[in-house]
């Protein structure tokens, strides 16, 4: 019997045509996520010479990552990633997992393509990204046409995020988010630079025909009333999340076994310990 193909959240030719005709200067959150994979490099006390970093916008990331100690061999993304066993101590896949439709086989092949003890950094939108369109395009719709179609991807939540970590079998998984306000003239502008980000709607299940105008129009008048200054400025939330993850290794720390501890929580506590009662 023929398995059926597994569900797709994404569009693959959508998302390229997209990213195509993405701009260098819609790319400004990719500044700030290069700034901050810095910042944490420069705390991690160990030296990295094979960094591979994984984006959709290789072109634009090899002019952001000049202060790596090593240069990065930069690839962009595919369901196969084209990364050998152990070939790498140090993976970025910055700005591309929240559209992928197998977060977790993209974790496992970093994970394969560490040395022991090498180091994952993955940046992807969470799940507060864009709250404030996604409510006024849902109740425009609503509103026009009686229905909801998918129009901006379900992105996930930072607690579930990180326990895609665990499930790609990293050590040490720890998933941290940032979330920024970027504010707008307008709500149109906001449209404008999401299409400038490559990050238009690209979902599978999306409408294959053009939304209505009153919809669109109804959303932006919605946007101003719910959530705009009194100059009519608007803003935008994004969350950034970071995947951080170490390949195995024994050198790492290791949780104790149950039961051998050395001193009891009562001693720490300076209290006295009271057996449970059945």
């Amino acid at each position: 019997m023929t398995q059926a193909p597994a569900p797709r959240l994404t569009d693959p030719a959508a998302l390229a045509a997209r990213r195509a005709r993405a701009q260098a200067d819609g790319l400004f959150l990719h500044e700030r996520v290069a700034e901050d994979l810095q910042d944490r490099l420069s705390i991690v006390n160990k030296s990295f010479t094979k960094p591979i970093l994984i984006t959709p916008f290789p072109d634009h990331w090899a002019r952001l990552t000049g202060d790596l100690p090593a240069p990065p061999r930069i690839l962009p993304p595919s369901d196969v990633l084209p990364v050998e066993t152990e070939s790498a101590d140090l993976v970025f896949h910055v700005m591309d997992l929240h559209w992928s439709n197998d977060p977790v086989g993209q974790l496992i092949q970093c994970r394969r393509a560490l040395t022991p003890d090498g180091l994952f950094l993955g940046v992807l939108f969470g799940g507060r990204t864009l709250s404030e369109l996604r409510e006024c395009l849902g109740q425009a719709e609503i509103e026009v046409t009686g229905g909801l179609s998918p129009r901006i991807a379900p992105m996930g939540e930072v607690r579930d995020l990180g326990g895609l970590l665990q499930r790609a079998g990293f050590a040490l998984p720890v998933a941290d988010s940032e979330v920024l306000t970027v504010t707008y003239a307008s709500p149109f502008k906001l449209l404008a630079d999401l299409r400038a980000m490559g990050e238009a709607n690209a979902l599978q299940d999306r409408l294959r025909r053009p939304t209505r105008r009153a919809v669109i129009l109804r959303a932006m008048e919605l946007y101003v009333q719910a959530h705009g200054d009194a100059e009519g400025r608007v803003p935008a939330t994004f969350e950034i999340v970071t995947l951080t993850g170490w390949s195995p290794d024994a050198s790492q720390q290791q949780p104790l076994r149950p039961g051998s501890a050395k001193a009891s929580l009562a001693d720490a506590l300076g209290t006295t310990e009271k057996p449970l009662k059945f």
